[in-house]
């Protein structure tokens, strides 16, 4: 059995080869890359994954989680070893039994017991060695299989198993993320159920609706009404069940997305907006989620019911001019929202203003009261108010004709539609009831369809203020790292060529967007490994500018810029910023909301291992920050921030300083990182900096 699990592996010098035919077999088209030799190495997994154009989350689970995870945790990648020998098992996405693609491509149907046997086999060999062995040794008595396999069993249940979950990167579209996630499947089965509950409804009262018009309204035709209305029940839970699904899986898959395309911003394209407009951003991502679900799908359900309608108008007294009358009448609704929609823009447009002054007002608070006169406090803020009050009264008319004439006025409409075969006498009795039956369910369809609508322009709206989060740059191959042999033989490099050139500046040109004036203008630079850079001059000289585009924050719009003899499109900005290190000015680094250990190591992995602590507390003592660290009653796990530990100016530079020194780049640079220490803070600080950082590059003022 073990056996042939084996034979479904993949072994290391297929790896790369192993992860794209897996990408291809689920869907997510990967791109084409040079892997190079693979290798046994957690990250250069992670590497060339990203340059295949997926990603890769490792995690680990306990031998006791792994059985009930097994069927439905792929697409995944699951290390199995025999000896020293590592291979690979691709495992598919299964809700009912493991699958695995096997090196010809074939996908196999595993039973979850072998490849649990399989991973039995390799951990009670390691538990054979650890504790049995000794235990036998311990004892003159022979232990018993019971007494072993009670052992084994109990050492397993804490082993953790590592495996790496496949999914898209979240720079891909929003469309091809509802598509892996199975939105559309869910959508199409909603639509589905609610059509069939919906024709059930409408064929009960049909039954019930013709038997008391022919005058035979007796027990069969009432068992039948009852029978239908019980057929419907099961499909209107189905149809709300899915909805809920729907709504918590697009929920998701936007905030993600959210949060992927805000830490992706370019600091330049925001650095106008205060934290006020940034804010009022971030809360219309809640009116998108809410209002763009609930308005699509009532949208959706009043289109069908709509259809519905039209169609038992037309067989109505009216005839097929009733429909027509219908679909004009909507054409005036959309005609309205149309203006809704406007009137709505700049209502929001002017809620938000709003909301930026006072909470810029909140913040400053204390600036105010001390620099500002009492009676200019409140400046600006009537003519502000006066506004808003303005749209809001122009959308509460708008909206009354909305939900009060469309509907209503159509039961006038299609009564008058509905006259000429009344009073003529044509119109049978049969014909007249069908005739006002659709009205009524055109009405209840109306109210849907407008207020659908209505909520599709108001998500609509929020979306225009949330489109600079979603449109954040997106995944490209050109930024996609390269798995190259560099990233794994980087110290070897260093050590065999310490003096070569480490940066290479040509013809630097940056400019700001909006002005015409380059801030940096044909630069030139050259900075050898093992170099200590002192850069000086006067304020608003473009020295932070200059740091912020050698560590990658910024990008230039020409010139050369050679990192170990590669440009950025090679080593992507994930590779730029694994050498390049920088520590801002003290006014665009934070201390966030956390642990000191987050704070100290969230540019190097989280969580850490024992390693990365050790090294963190090392370079915190060298730094100074001992004795701070001792004050902590949790130490390195003390909280920060606003809601725990409040750290001095002179502590938050060297947490900043210690930040970078913990990424291990090759190129630290620290802009005026020492001006808030004193003198033998900063001949300490400094001594560490040079220690730990294998090339420097200060930025001061002279």
């Amino acid at each position: 059995m073990v056996d042939d699990v084996y034979s479904y592996a993949w072994p290391l010098s297929r790896l790369g080869e192993a992860l794209e035919a897996l990408g291809r077999e689920t869907g997510f088209s990967p791109k084409p890359a040079n892997i190079g030799t693979p290798r046994d190495d957690d990250a250069w997994i992670e590497t060339v994954a990203t340059a295949l154009g997926i990603e890769l989350e490792l995690v680990e689970l306990s031998y006791a989680q792994i059985e009930s995870h097994l069927a439905g945790i792929g697409p995944a990648v699951l290390r199995i070893s025999r000896g020293t020998t590592p291979s690979f098992l691709l495992l598919l996405r299964n809700r009912r039994q493991a699958s695995v693609l096997r090196p010809d491509l074939r996908v196999h149907k595993l039973a979850p017991e072998m490849l649990l046997a399989a991973l039995d086999h390799e951990l009670q060999l390691e538990c054979a060695t650890e504790v049995i062995k000794p235990t036998q040794a311990l004892t003159p008595r022979k232990v018993s299989p019971a007494i072993e396999h009670a052992i084994v069993h109990k050492r397993l249940g804490a082993a953790r198993i590592g495996c790496w979950l496949l999914r898209l990167p979240q720079g891909a579209s929003f469309y091809r993320h509802l598509q892996d996630s199975g939105c559309f499947r869910r959508l199409a089965a909603f639509l589905g159920a609610y059509t069939l509950q919906y024709g059930l409804w409408i064929l009960s009262w049909w039954v019930v609706g013709r038997a008391a018009l022919q005058g035979r309204l007796d027990g069969g035709s009432m068992v039948a009404w009852v029978l239908l209305l019980a057929t419907m029940m099961p499909f209107r839970l189905l149809a709300t069940w899915l909805e809920g699904r729907l709504a918590i899986g697009i929920g998701a898959i936007l905030k993600q997305k959210l949060l992927h395309g805000a830490l992706r911003i370019d600091p330049d394209t925001i650095r106008h907006q205060g934290v006020g407009q940034l804010l009022g951003r971030a809360i219309e991502s809640e009116a998108v989620e809410s209002l763009a679900l609930s308005g699509g799908l009532l949208g959706l359900v009043s289109v069908i019911e709509i259809l519905t309608a039209a169609v038992i108008l037309s067989a109505g007294a009216g005839g097929w001019m009733h429909s027509v009358l219908l679909l004009c009448w909507l054409t005036v609704g959309a005609g309205i929202n149309w203006r809704y929609y406007q009137q709505h823009r700049r209502w929001t447009q002017s809620r938000l203003t709003l909301t930026h002054e006072q909470i810029e007002r909140m913040v400053g608070h204390r600036t105010r009261r001390a620099q500002e006169l009492p009676e200019h406090w409140h400046d600006h803020e009537d003519q502000a108010l006066e506004q808003y009050q303005r749209f809001s009264k122009g959308i509460d008319t708008t909206t009354t004709w909305l939900l009060a004439l469309i509907p209503r006025g159509w039961l006038i409409v299609a009564i008058l539609g509905l006259a000429p075969g009344f009073v003529s006498g044509a119109a049978s009795s049969s014909a007249l009831a069908v005739g006002f039956g659709g009205t009524i369910l055109a009405y209840v369809a109306l109210n849907r369809f407008i207020i659908g609508l209505e909520r599709l322009m108001r998500a609509r709206i929020s979306w225009e203020q949330i489109a600079l989060f979603l449109g954040a740059p997106k995944y490209s191959h050109q930024e996609a790292p390269s798995p190259s042999p560099d990233l794994a033989g980087r110290k070897a490099q260093t050590e065999a060529s310490d003096r070569a050139p480490l940066l290479e500046v040509h013809d630097l040109v940056f400019r700001f967007s909006g002005r015409c004036e380059p801030v940096l203008n044909g630069c030139h630079l050259q900075i050898t490994r093992g170099d200590r850079v002192l850069l000086e001059g006067p304020s608003g000289e473009g020295k932070s500018t200059l740091a912020s585009v050698l560590a990658g924050l910024r990008a230039p719009q020409s010139g050369l810029m050679l990192l170990d003899g590669m440009d950025r499109q090679t080593l992507s900005l994930t590779g730029w910023r694994q050498r390049a290190a920088a520590v801002p000015q003290f006014h665009e680094n934070y201390v966030l909301n956390g642990s000191l250990a987050f704070n100290l190591l969230m540019g190097r992995r989280w969580p850490p291992r024992p390693e990365d602590l050790e090294e963190a507390q090392a370079i915190c003592h060298e730094l100074g920050l001992g004795d701070l660290i001792e004050r902590m009653p949790a130490g390195l796990q003390q909280t920060l921030g606003e809601a725990g530990w409040q750290l001095s100016h002179g502590e938050r530079s060297r947490l900043y300083i210690a930040r970078s020194l913990l990424q291990g780049a090759d190129l630290v640079i620290l802009d005026e990182g020492f001006a808030a220490l004193d003198a033998d803070t900063l001949r300490q600080s400094l001594q560490c900096v040079l220690k730990r950082s294998p090339t420097l590059m200060v930025i001061g003022h002279p």
